[in-house]
């Protein structure tokens, strides 16, 4: 579905990321992991087009540079880390804010078959009660769901996401990422996801790719690349010691 290869890109003429190189298959949800400044986001940035990079990105055999916006558009959703419109917009609007790619237009009315998937994509949020609320009256983890909403009424067949997770409490984290993975159970899907977090990289995701300075560190099925070994020369400390340090104390309490 997406082939990255040799990525490499940074800012102000200093490497954030280099010679980068994974590819992503129907069905799999690969996690970007890392510690702070492992340039887990700008390798994203960089394969969705935002940021200038050397190396080449194919989708679906296409080179994405040549590609029209409305075609990218079809094939990648991307959902960054927002809490917030810019606009008081309601829900069911920047939700309808998807369906550019096959409106060709923002002035061109919605037809019947894209409010279907509006509805569609709500319901499978559970905000279809509030589709008429400003976007401003909901909480953090609501917020979030609408523009995870708005990626699914696009229709993309990749979904990318920025450290989705970020500023929601856990019931909130893990009701997104059951979303995402219910999504990327149907036919022609995949994900890739920026995580923080390795307790849900480790649960949610197939494959993985462990960054550190802006290179691999180890990447493929998720318990290949996020090992003992992987991790401790990622992070410079023993990763796996401290999560089940941390479990034992939970379960020292019950």
């Amino acid at each position: 579905m997406l082939t990255a290869t040799n990525i490499s890109a940074g800012y102000g003429g200093k490497s954030a990321v280099e010679s980068i190189s994974f590819t992503l298959s129907e069905g799999q949800w690969l996690m970007i992991c890392g510690p702070n400044g492992a340039g887990k986001s700008t390798l994203m940035k960089a394969v969705t087009g935002v940021l200038p990079c050397t190396g080449e990105v194919l989708i679906a055999g296409r080179d994405m540079r040549h590609m029209r916006p409305a075609e990218l558009a079809r094939e990648i959703g991307v959902l960054s880390q927002r809490t917030h419109s810019e606009y008081d917009f309601t829900v069911e609007q920047v939700v309808a804010l998807g369906r550019y790619a096959h409106r060709g237009s923002f002035l061109r009315p919605s037809d019947s078959a894209g409010a279907a998937k509006i509805t569609e994509a709500l319901t499978a949020v559970g905000l279809l009660e509030k589709r008429t609320r400003p976007l401003g009256a909901l909480s953090g983890g609501e917020v979030q769901r609408v523009f995870l909403a708005q990626v699914f009424a696009q229709e993309p067949r990749i979904l990318i996401l920025d450290e989705p997770a970020n500023h929601l409490d856990v019931t909130y984290q893990k009701q997104l990422f059951d979303l995402i993975n219910d999504w990327r159970r149907a036919p022609g899907r995949a994900v890739i996801t920026v995580v923080h977090d390795l307790n849900l990289a480790r649960m949610y995701g197939t494959h993985a790719l462990l960054l550190n300075n802006g290179r691999a560190v180890a990447q493929g099925e998720i318990r290949q690349a996020l090992t003992r070994a992987s991790l401790t020369e990622a992070y410079s400390m023993d990763v796996l010691s401290w999560l089940k340090s941390m479990l034992t104390q939970w379960e020292s309490e019950e």
